[in-house]
């Protein structure tokens, strides 16, 4: 039998496909057959491309602009064998201890103390202080066409207070790298759910000015809800939200650790950066990485591209994908079994699915305006309905069942098996307000089961001779063990006027 795809898989088949990627290409991202994924290719009538040269880049070019680094030039006044660091001395063995690399280390001595000489004398001073240098891994290159690909990921940021005079805390660092030019988007945060790690993701979206065709994210649960090495499960909010940029999430598998090496680089350099340093706000310690991500990440002649990064961010950015007019609408999400009833529940509001799903578990999203309820297994929407009030229900118009469910009946008939004053209450309740009183049927059948058939049905008799035909009429009648009639006198107003 014919490999069945996902939705997920399948979209972001399509969508690899509309990319001009091949077969081949195709499936060492997402583990799918070639075979399999030509067939979904041309039953949507996208062209298949045939391997090739596709997606190889031209030989890294000169670089256009000067390094950081300057050449040497005797200081009058100074002995050519002592350093030009050696008055900052006591800041850089700081600095050191607290795992900050050179390059960090000499942009401070840039901004904040007048430093003048260049980045060679900080280096070569460091690495006198340091007892072993650093040894570095190298990773296979992955090459890019300009607006194809970002990889994102966390790292670990600085000490900051929430507030005027709260201790520090951790805040968490969310980078975003472009993978042809290497620009990256650095943004501070000190909590992480799967509405904050996609609204990271747009607020890079809009400093960049448009959006990639593709993200590359590892298995965190804010983007990938159940890890899978063939087929990952991502997290709605998360896929939706790309979904409105235009953008196709494909997760790291497990075969492929190397796979967002890029990301990986740009996060080590902002942790060596912030390594140490505290702020008074968020906002402080922003403006802080912000600066250094202007004069001093943009403007370094990168090791692979051998061009500055900004420089090759210009030749990007008229391939990323325009940003839609109207930022993405963010919503939260569950799965509802629906009730006999014929309702799901949502935040004590009720909201009715097209007939037959009594039974079933419904996906639903809601936000302040909406709830949608969808099929779980392809996502269609089923119904959409606007928010109620706790308790206040919605059916759509030509969704009234035709007649009373089975399962309705035979709770009626528990009903009748308590007693016959509490199955006349069940039904009066029923045929006045239909599948609206199941819910308060189910609660006066508990109350026969904790406080006995006996009593239960004398609560019911007292209600019907009333006129009460109410569940909380009963509840209340049981708590109070068979007021009197004064007492009575004071319930019936509280149940009228609910």
């Amino acid at each position: 039998m014919a490999n069945v795809l996902s939705e997920t898989k399948h979209q972001q088949v399509l969508a690899l496909g509309r990319l001009g990627w091949t077969l081949r290409r195709i499936q060492e991202e997402l583990g799918v057959r070639r075979e399999t994924a030509g067939r979904y290719l041309r039953a949507a009538g996208i062209p298949v491309r045939e391997p090739g040269r596709w997606g190889h880049g031209d030989p890294p070019k000169a670089a256009i602009e000067v390094s950081t680094d300057s050449a040497p030039v005797i200081r009058p006044g100074r002995s050519p064998r002592s350093s030009a660091a050696e008055p900052h001395r006591e800041f850089i063995e700081a600095s050191v201890l607290l795992g900050r690399d050179s390059m960090a280390i000499w942009q401070d001595l840039v901004d904040d103390h007048g430093f003048v000489h260049g980045y060679a004398s900080v280096r070569r001073f460091v690495s006198r202080l340091r007892a072993t240098p650093a040894i570095t891994e190298a990773h296979p290159v992955i090459t890019t066409a300009p607006g194809e690909e970002a990889q994102v990921d966390y790292g670990t940021g600085p000490m900051v207070r929430p507030s005027p005079g709260a201790p520090y805390k951790r805040t968490r660092l969310f980078v975003l790298t472009l993978g042809y030019s290497r620009k990256a988007v650095r943004l501070l945060t000190f909590e992480s759910s799967s509405q904050v790690w996609a609204q990271l993701h747009e607020e890079s979206f809009r400093r960049l000015g448009g959006s990639t065709r593709t993200v590359v994210l590892d298995n965190l649960r804010e983007g990938v809800l159940t890890p899978d090495v063939h087929d990952p499960g991502l997290n709605p909010v998360y896929r939706d939200m790309l979904g409105h940029y235009g953008v196709i999430a494909l997760p790291c598998r497990v075969r492929h650790p190397n796979r967002k090496g890029k990301v990986e680089s740009a996060v080590a350099a902002g942790q060596r950066k912030l390594a140490g340093l505290r702020f008074e706000s968020l906002a402080d310690a922003q403006a802080y990485l912000d600066r250094w991500e202007e004069r001093w990440a943009d403007t370094r002649i990168h090791g692979t591209t051998k061009s500055q990064v900004s420089a090759m961010f210009d030749l990007e950015r008229p391939h990323l994908l325009a940003l839609p007019v109207e930022p993405f609408r963010y919503y939260r999400h569950g799965r509802r079994r629906v009730h006999i009833d014929g309702y799901v529940e949502v935040e004590r509001a009720y909201y009715a699915p097209p007939p037959g799903h009594i039974g079933r578990e419904l996906a639903v999203q809601w936000d302040d305006l909406v709830v949608r309820i969808l099929d779980p297994n392809n996502h269609q929407l089923l119904r959409e309905h606007l928010r109620q009030k706790p308790g206040g229900r919605r059916m759509q118009t030509g969704d009234e069942p035709k007649r009373t469910a089975p399962a309705v009946e035979a709770l009626l008939r528990r009903a009748a098996g308590v007693g016959p004053k509490v199955a006349e209450l069940c039904r009066a309740a029923f045929e006045r307000e239909r599948e609206s009183a199941v819910r308060r049927i189910q609660g006066v059948l508990t109350l026969a089961r904790k406080y006995g058939a006996v009593v239960t049905n004398d609560a019911c008799a007292a209600a019907l001779e009333l006129g009460i035909c109410e569940y909380c009429f009963v509840r209340r009648y049981l708590e109070r063990q068979r007021p009197h009639d004064a007492v009575l006198k004071q319930i019936d107003p509280l149940i009228r006027n609910q």
